[in-house]
């Protein structure tokens, strides 16, 4: 109870903040640039499990070779410094599909930089960059002594990047997976594109369709840690990829060693809820970001008018991308949404913005070309993401229902709500889960850094601590930016996850960093 209404203080605290000041004297404690109330015991509340010691590879069995140029196309611009050095291995895992025999696996792509001794294995969304190339770019924003300390080991989770990309849904359907228009209609041409990708996917993925979870994607994890050699997994999650890390303290508590949460979904198993916040979180963000625009005098003057100019233009005449596709509102909001997870591009999405007012959409199809452009270098991530999320759930929503929803978090969050909802049209016509869910809690784990960020699209902060509730030994520190993540982003999260990892230092639970 003690640590509940600690995490309770927090959040609303952090409401509080981003909503305004009010009147009359603070009662807010004092938020801190650098957490100096460390202790190298587990915190008050948690079970007395020590925080595990760092270890080195015994008998490693990975084969790493040179893919510093390989590495380097995919990230693209902008790059990362020409000091960093990556080499790449496969990992081996097994299938373990439902009906699938133990011989069957699957290869998966690991990525290493930096020059430290110890591993730390770095595990990304399954919408987001691959894991090799997120822990690249990782590496270009974190302080000198994390890779004189650790080796980054980003892994392209199973069924994404370069790790036997799902890649079943048919090109023209992944537009139609994305357009659901932010001011009208229901989610019926959503649902009827989810039917035929479900399909084209029944018959490319056959028996490793179910395969594509996040349980089994904990499994892989715990193959790479037996093949880097190592006696526990120290390990950091970003966004959905802290749900894969939160999963592996499920299953092996016994392995866990140093893990960094940073931003968990939220674990319930009702995902209209969950949407629902990540929608509301969008929202928040969406407002940092016009915030922000105004500090910065960027061209979009107002940007929720400029927004809203923006889709009735796209409406009215919908013009399409350089791969003839039509670019419409919906795809335009998606685009939007993708953007304000990336903190760091939010001046160029600025620009986007107001050059496709000026007819120019180039510069804003960018940031939806990761869904609907595929390669074999640059996979689609829809596809995956369709397969991981739809298999990590048992909700399936009629279409009745699936309007009702649309309409109702159009009117609560007007930007936001269709492009959120739309993927609960994803799962509609997907294999329903017959396993039951992962029990939440991690029982018997060492302590877990949790960090949560105030407004964040993907990950709402609201999420991230209703999962930390769960896990008797998470400790919780809340960056009061905006964004997804706030490892590399805010100064303060980052060295408190340094103090962590490296010294040790569990910081006070609940502990606030500021904007």
């Amino acid at each position: 109870m003690r640590r509940r209404r600690t995490r309770l203080l927090a959040a609303l605290l952090a409401l509080a903040a981003a909503a305004g000041c009010a009147a009359g004297p603070s009662v807010r404690p004092a938020l801190v640039e650098n957490d100096g109330k460390t202790t190298g015991s587990t915190p008050a509340g948690t079970p007395g499990v020590p925080l595990p010691p760092l270890g080195e590879p015994q008998s490693a069995s990975l084969k790493w070779g040179d893919c510093d140029d390989d590495t380097r196309q995919r990230i693209g611009t902008p790059g990362v410094p020409d000091s960093l050095h990556f080499t790449c291995a496969r990992v081996t895992a097994p299938l373990d599909a439902p009906g699938e025999p133990r011989r069957s696996v699957v290869r998966l792509l690991a990525l290493k930089v930096g020059s430290g001794p110890v591993p730390l294995v770095v595990v990304n969304d399954i919408d987001g960059e691959p894991g090799t190339v997120y822990a690249a770019r990782l590496a270009a924003t974190l302080p000198p002594a994390f890779l004189e300390k650790f080796s980054l080991i980003g892994l392209d989770r199973r069924g994404t990047g370069l790790s036997g990309a799902a890649q079943c849904v048919p090109a023209d359907i992944r537009h139609d997976l994305i357009d659901a228009d932010p001011a009208e209609g229901g989610l019926a041409d959503v649902l009827d594109a989810a039917r035929k990708a479900g399909q084209q996917c029944a018959i490319e993925l056959d028996d490793s369709q179910t395969a594509l979870d996040s349980w089994r994607s904990a499994g892989d994890l715990d193959e790479l840690r037996k093949q880097l050699g190592m006696e526990r997994l120290d390990a950091l999650g970003h966004g959905d990829g802290s749900k894969v890390l939160a999963e592996y303290a499920v299953r092996f508590p016994g392995q866990v060693g140093r893990m960094v949460l940073d931003g968990v979904p939220d674990p319930g198993a009702d995902t209209a809820a969950v949407l629902d916040a990540v929608a509301a979180g969008a929202q928040s963000t969406w407002d940092v970001f016009a915030a922000d625009c105004a500090t910065r005098h960027c061209a979009l003057g107002d940007p929720k008018a400029a927004l809203s100019a923006l889709t009735d233009q796209l409406r009215r005449t919908p013009p399409s991308t350089g791969d003839g596709v039509a670019f419409g509102p919906g795809v335009a909001m998606f685009a939007v949404y993708s953007g304000l997870a990336q903190r760091s591009r939010w001046p160029e999405l600025a620009d986007a913005i107001t050059a496709a007012r000026s007819g120019d959409i180039g510069p804003l199809t960018a940031f939806a070309a990761p869904v609907l452009r595929d390669t074999r270098a640059q996979p689609s991530r829809i596809d995956a993401t369709i397969a991981t999320r739809c298999n990590d759930s048992q909700t399936r929503l009629s279409a009745d229902q699936l309007d009702q929803i649309v309409a109702g978090m159009r009117g609560k969050y007007p930007q936001f709500g269709a492009v959120v909802a739309q993927q609960l049209a994803w799962c509609g016509p997907w294999p329903v889960r017959t396993e039951p869910l992962p029990p939440p809690g991690a029982p018997g784990a060492p302590p877990i850094l949790v960090a949560a960020t105030a407004s964040d699209p993907v990950t709402p902060q609201v999420g991230s601590t209703r999962a930390a509730d769960q896990m008797p030994s998470a400790v919780t520190i809340t960056w009061q930016g905006a964004g997804h993540g706030a490892i590399g982003v805010s100064p303060c999260v980052t060295d408190a996850a340094r103090a962590f990892l490296i010294d040790g230092k569990i910081p006070a639970d609940g502990t606030l960093c500021p904007a």
